[in-house]
C-alpha cells in the first residue's frame, strides 16, 4: 500500500510541506499517481534510516496474527551466522561471496539472489555509515524464502560502498526477509541495535558470534521492558 504525503508526514514527525522538498531536493523516493505523490513504505523506512530521521511507531501498527508472531533480530542472526575475512575488491565482489555462504537450501537460485542484490544497490547505497552496511532486496517477496535470515560478514579489506559519509564498509549485515512486514520489522530493529554503543563496539572488534548475538538481546530485553538507553 502506498502513503500519501500527509501519511508519510505523520510518520516521518514533520509537516507535509517537508517531505515535499525533501521528495523534490533530497531524493526521497517517490512517484505521482493522479498527479499526487505516493511513497512505498519500504522506501522511506530505508531513506529515513540512512538520513538518521526518526520514524513513529505507527509504520510498523500492523496486527499481528496470533500463529505467526515476528522473529527477533537475535533469532534470525543466529540462523543466519557470522562469516568473518569474506574477500573481495569490489561491492559486487563482495556481495557475491557472501551469497556463496548463505544457508540456504541447494534449490534457491543464488545467482537471481546476487541479481536482485545488485539492482537494490544500483537505486542507491545500503551503507548506513560508520563501515555497516546492510544489503538487501528492494521487494523480499521476490526472492520466495520462507525464512527471515540476517547473515552478519566482517570484510577481510574494507571497500567503497558508496557511502554518504565516505567511510569504506568492512561490516555487512545481509537481510533476507520472506514478507514486507518483516523486512520492515527486522530493519528497524537492526538500525536501532547499530545506534547502541555497546553493540557497536563487539562489531568494531569483530567480536565472537556469541557475545554479538549476547548485546542483541540485552537490548532487546532492555526494550521490552522499556529500559532502552
Amino acid at each position: 500500500m502506498l502513503l500519501s504525503v500527509t501519511a508519510a508526514a505523520r510518520l516521518l514527525q514533520v509537516p507535509e510541506k517537508t517531505v515535499l522538498r525533501w521528495i523534490k531536493k533530497d531524493r526521497l523516493p517517490a512517484c505521482r499517481v493522479n498527479e499526487e505523490y505516493r511513497l512505498n513504505r519500504v522506501d522511506l523506512l530505508e531513506w529515513a534510516t540512512e538520513q538518521r530521521i526518526k520514524l513513529s511507531p505507527e509504520i510498523f501498527a500492523e496486527p499481528d496474527t496470533p500463529d505467526s508472531p515476528l522473529p527477533t533480530l537475535s533469532q534470525v542472526l543466529k540462523g543466519g551466522g557470522a562469516f568473518y575475512g569474506v574477500e573481495g575488491e569490489t561491492r559486487e565482489a563482495v556481495l557475491k561471496n557472501i551469497v556463496s555462504l548463505l544457508k540456504f537450501p541447494a534449490e534457491v537460485d543464488r545467482d537471481y539472489m546476487l541479481q536482485v542484490l545488485l539492482a537494490r544497490e544500483a537505486l542507491g547505497t545500503t551503507a548506513f555509515g560508520d563501515g555497516i552496511a546492510i544489503p538487501h532486496v528492494r521487494n523480499p517477496i521476490l526472492l520466495h524464502v520462507e525464512t527471515a535470515m540476517v547473515t552478519l560478514c566482517f570484510l577481510k579489506k574494507p571497500i567503497d560502498f558508496k557511502a554518504v559519509d565516505d567511510k569504506p564498509v568492512d561490516t555487512i549485515f545481509l537481510l533476507i526477509s520472506p514478507t514486507v512486514k518483516i523486512h520492515l520489522h527486522l530493519l528497524s530493529k537492526l538500525a536501532y541495535a547499530l545506534r547502541d554503543p555497546r553493540f557497536k563496539a563487539v562489531l568494531q572488534r569483530q567480536g565472537p558470534l556469541t557475545e554479538i548475538l549476547a548485546a542483541v538481546k540485552l537490548i532487546e530485553l532492555e526494550l521490552a521492558a522499556g529500559t532502552a538507553r
